[in-house]
């Protein structure tokens, strides 16, 4: 698989993850069940994912205006249990589309770009963009386990459930 078809399992894969956390319980998804500084809850896992997205794509790739900023009551945000889910929502969308505006434009030549995310740390845009997706996989992973731990089904997340199957292509 390629980054484009990857991330356009993360995209079909997360209409069935926001459809279930819309069927949730909002005390649910706002309850603290994890200890630590961040990431306490189910809604600040789903900020995250995007904010990270958001931050490698927009501030680091690209070199633009985080797409946060259209978001100004989310920014600087650690605590997202008291946004509606929505809300978080709208902005996880709103980065979705500006990553597939982005790479839309991608070459191969883009993707051997080095990218310099500090003055001591220089990477190749390849590895970066990996490394957004797999972050999300991870972090989708923890959702469904919390859900999980509360007795909620999460939706099946699996790529062999989103690839196509070549023996029946009507399904």
């Amino acid at each position: 698989m390629n980054i484009p078809e990857t991330y356009d399992y993360l995209v079909r894969a997360r209409r069935d993850l926001w459809s279930t956390l819309e069927s949730v319980p909002d005390e649910v998804l706002s309850r603290p069940l994890l200890k630590g500084e961040r990431f306490r809850c189910i809604k600040d896992l789903v900020f995250h994912i995007a904010g990270v997205q958001d931050g490698w794509i927009h501030y680091t790739i690209v070199c633009d205006e985080p797409v946060v900023k259209l978001f100004p009551a989310l920014k600087d945000t650690e605590d997202a249990s008291g946004f509606e889910l929505e809300r978080l929502l709208d902005y996880w969308r709103a980065v979705e589309q500006s990553t597939l505006n982005y790479l839309a434009t991608m070459t191969d030549q883009e993707l051997n770009r080095l990218v310099d995310d500090s003055p001591t740390e220089r990477f190749k845009l390849d590895g970066l963009l990996w490394h957004v997706m797999i972050h999300e996989m991870r972090h989708t992973a923890q959702i469904a386990m919390l859900l999980r731990m509360q007795d909620i089904k999460p939706p099946a997340l699996d790529l062999v459930w989103y690839l196509p199957n070549l023996l029946n292509p009507s399904n």
